[in-house]
């Protein structure tokens, strides 16, 4: 596996910010974030399948009538209900 050093010396001459070293992984990763790897979307790294999900909260939406902009709109697509608990409609 090959890594790749930084230094500071690369970026700020008079910097004491200490070394970074990053490895093959760690590049890819980044490569994947920035949109330069191909990923899976539709799985996430929790195992949620985010169309799935997103479909569900579309059925919501249309079945409680509820419009994009909306305060209750934002409190169904916006909530985090398997990091706070918290639920999407009352």
């Amino acid at each position: 596996m090959k890594e790749y050093k930084f230094t500071s010396r690369d970026f700020a001459p008079e910097s004491q910010v200490p070394d970074a070293v990053l490895s093959d992984d760690d590049i890819r990763n980044l490569q994947q974030l920035a949109g330069l790897q191909p990923t899976n979307l539709t799985t996430s790294e929790t195992g949620i399948n985010i169309s799935v999900t997103g479909t569900e909260k579309r059925r919501l939406e249309r079945e409680h009538d509820i419009q994009p902009g909306t305060p209750d709109w934002f409190k169904l697509w916006f909530s985090l209900p398997y990091m706070i608990n918290q639920k999407p409609l009352d």
